[in-house]
């Protein structure tokens, strides 16, 4: 039987996000039923944007080497295997020419031009119809047994292709959600204070309310964000911007870790009562970067060092533990990542916060945690981690084996040196990946586990804290300040933000359905606008 191809006519007019995003699901639903549709690469090459006019969503306005076109399948892919960083997707397209020339991509972009080309020259509409093009790529993949490169987040339910309308209980959600915020809210923003004297005429809830408003926008700084704050805020007085940034860049940073502490312990006091809340866990740590720095950073350099990815960029970097798995994704601590201090310093001091706020079971890490000085101290805290390993020579030449003898998996005990002729003892396990761009020995992944062999199934719910790294960043507030201090407290009460959200969609959840299910119903937005008029806006 001949298989009944998609209709290509476009289903949105020339300029509609919101049509190019019903068309784009369409046609991925179809592209994954046949049965010679396997390739995530190949409907991306496909999807149906020929009709699309982006010159609405181009900032540039005029024609650059790379066309948009191309530009939002290149993006989309990036998504699709969820690299934070443009190098890995550099990397992927210096070594698949194949896929280039099915996009028309005559020469691979650098790095510097695909990380200006998503965060200058795309709008933020676009960058979030890419992101919901990727998930609803990964879902429909998934949902036909295709295999795909990461879990696809499902916090936008598909409501298929004749939804029209809002669901005729979002009023009702959206009245409990206030009602559980406002409680939420006058419980956990009283941990923190201002280091003020007596006498002042501006409360502190306008400051957190300020703070809370600039999240509320993208690329908002203090300055800009106070007077627009003024107008739409209920109250008589409200901060300054330059008055706003004196009173954050006065507080010490271990006094920002400490108020934030408390905060997550009453927030977590809150969602405890709940017996969908599970105290005993996984959590992951990991560190991410701000944006890259671009200015004279003399004088700073052991607090803008260089990025994650060896470049030649610069960038804060900030470690968070934050939980995953079954329970709600809240990140328990935050702090900053200065030049000079080891993997073990930052990894000992999460976990210290961590255990004191809830049970801690399991660890998750990415490689750039795998010393056995680090695996080593967790071990002896009675912890189980799971940690991808760089692959050395011996690695390498036992994954060469494995390929050979065409085996997937493969288990064995090692012991790691700590000197002094003291070892730590794991269990290295070998995993094959499915549909690897590789035919050589990096088809393989090679992870330490410290409790048996077990699955690695836990290892997945690492990929929460990068998509909760997404959020975060989104509510955070702008700035240029070089002041360490300034731009921790925006990344911690960004951390806050979002973890005031998913605690709240956890309650609302358990209000309205009696159970909690991992993808949210309360929007982030929707949560942050009910924050606002707590702290004093509208």
């Amino acid at each position: 039987m001949e298989w009944p191809a998609y209709d290509s006519t476009p289903l949105y007019d020339r300029t509609s996000l919101a049509g190019l995003e019903s068309d784009i699901r369409v046609v991925s639903g179809v592209w994954f039923t046949h049965p010679d549709h396997n390739s995530l690469e190949g409907l991306v090459c496909e999807l149906p944007i020929a009709y699309f006019r982006f010159g609405a969503h181009d900032c540039y306005g005029s024609s650059t080497r790379y066309e948009m076109a191309t530009l939002f399948r290149v993006f989309v892919l990036k998504e699709l295997y969820g690299w934070e960083h443009e190098t890995s997707l550099v990397e992927y397209l210096d070594s698949n020419s194949g896929f280039c020339e099915r996009l028309g991509l005559g020469s691979v972009p650098n790095q510097s031009t695909l990380w200006r080309s998503w965060n200058e020259r795309f709008t933020r509409d676009l960058r979030e119809t890419v992101q919901k093009a990727a998930r609803t790529i990964l879902i429909k993949a998934q949902n036909a047994d295709v295999a795909v490169p990461r879990e696809p987040d499902r916090t936008l339910p598909d409501r298929g292709d004749d939804a029209t309308g809002s669901d005729p209980d979002d009023q009702a959600l959206l009245d409990k959600a206030g009602t559980i915020t406002k409680h939420v809210s006058r419980v956990v923003f009283p941990a923190f204070s201002l280091n003020r004297g007596e006498g002042c005429e501006i409360p502190e809830n306008a400051y957190w309310g300020l703070q809370t408003y600039l999240g509320l926008r993208e690329n908002l700084a203090a300055n800009e964000g106070a007077r627009s704050f003024i107008h739409e805020s209920t109250r008589d007085r409200t901060p300054l911007g330059h008055g706003h940034r004196d009173q954050i860049r006065d507080l010490p940073i271990e006094q920002i870790r400490e108020m934030y502490r408390q905060a997550v312990r009453q927030l977590i006091d809150e969602v405890a009562e709940t017996e969908e809340f599970f105290r005993a866990g996984i959590v992951a740590i990991d560190i991410t970067e701000a944006d890259p720095f671009t200015g004279d950073r003399t004088g700073h350099e052991d607090e803008i060092i260089g990025t994650k990815e060896k470049t030649d960029e610069y960038a804060y970097q900030w470690a968070t533990v934050q939980l995953v798995g079954n329970a709600v994704p809240i990140v328990l601590d935050a702090r900053p990542v200065r030049r000079g201090e080891s993997r073990k310093e930052i990894v000992e001091d999460l976990l210290d916060s961590a255990e004191a706020a809830v049970h801690v079971d399991n660890v998750l890490m990415d490689r750039e945690f795998d010393s056995q000085h680090v695996l080593e101290m967790i071990g002896q805290r009675g912890l189980s981690y799971v940690v991808p390993k760089r692959m050395q020579t011996s690695e390498k030449a036992q994954a060469k084996r494995l390929l050979r003898r065409d085996q997937d998996r493969y288990e064995t005990d090692r012991k790691l040196h700590l000197g002094k002729n003291e070892w730590h003892e794991t269990t290295l396990i070998y995993r094959r990946k499915e549909n690897s761009e590789h035919d050589d020995h990096r088809q393989y992944s090679v992870f330490m586990r410290n409790r048996g062999s077990g699955h690695l199934t836990e290892y997945g719910y690492r990929w929460e804290i990068e998509s909760g790294y997404k959020s975060i960043k989104r509510f955070m507030a702008a700035t240029t300040s070089k002041n360490f201090g300034l731009r921790f407290f925006y990344f911690a009460f960004a951390c806050l933000l979002y973890s005031i959200w998913r605690a709240v969609d956890l309650l609302v959840q358990v209000e309205v359905t009696d159970e909690y299910e991992h993808s949210p119903i309360v929007t982030a937005d929707n949560t942050l606008t009910l924050l606002k008029k707590e702290t004093g806006i509208g």
